[in-house]
């Protein structure tokens, strides 16, 4: 009897161990999927497509490219910042200017993934974006502080061209949901406007793979 609820036990712990295996598998390719999807969605907009869904049902759409050449990261922007859109990628809250556009353009993302990059940033890293019209706008970080999520004068117009970027604060909390943000400011940088891919390495990667 008890040799057989020591059976009993090993094999339920294999069972576990292979259902938990492949709950991990389907999540990852999930994930991979949907970067595709997006991928795919924001070659569309280049091409001219006026509202080119990731996926039928998506309710949100690829508006520019954020690259940061320090951390040869790239990073595709979806319209809204709702917990959806969120779980593909930073989007852009509704209301403050289009990325690369002139004003105050707000992103957000999460502190343990697209935007983890975040804390890594200082003064004088570059930020660009890509426009749907192909066209890069170079930012360059001026400063980051921690605020109360109450404090809506991160999205005001401030006169200038820039770049806030928003996540949850602090980086490593157990928990997500509190009330600080954690906010990254980049100003327009000299130049501005260009017609390629703001550094000249990561450009001929990016290229390379665009055109497989």
């Amino acid at each position: 009897m008890i040799r057989w609820a020591r059976r009993a036990s090993v094999a339920a712990l294999l069972g576990f161990g292979v259902w938990h295996g492949a709950q991990g598998f389907y999540i990852e390719a999930k994930a991979r999927l949907a970067q595709y999807l997006v991928l795919r969605a924001w070659h569309a907009a280049r091409a001219g497509a006026s509202h080119p869904r990731p996926w039928p049902w998506a309710d949100t759409e690829p508006l520019a490219r954020l690259v940061v050449p320090g951390e040869a990261l790239e990073l595709i922007v979806l319209a809204g910042a709702s917990g959806r859109t969120l779980a593909f990628g930073p989007g852009h809250l509704t209301g403050t200017p289009l990325p690369g556009e002139g004003g105050n353009a707000v992103l957000s993302g999460h502190r343990d993934t697209h935007f983890s990059f975040l804390a890594r940033l200082k003064p004088g890293d570059e930020v660009a974006v890509e426009r749907r019209d192909g066209q890069w706008r170079r930012y360059v970080v001026s400063g980051a502080e921690v605020v109360d999520q109450s404090q809506v004068g991160l999205i005001r117009d401030t006169g200038d061209t820039r770049l806030t970027l928003v996540t949850c604060y602090p980086f490593a909390a157990l928990r997500a949901g509190g009330p600080l943000r954690y906010v990254v400011t980049a100003l327009l940088g000299g130049g501005g406007v260009e017609r390629r891919h703001p550094t000249r390495r990561f450009w001929d990667r990016v290229s390379t793979t665009e055109r497989r």
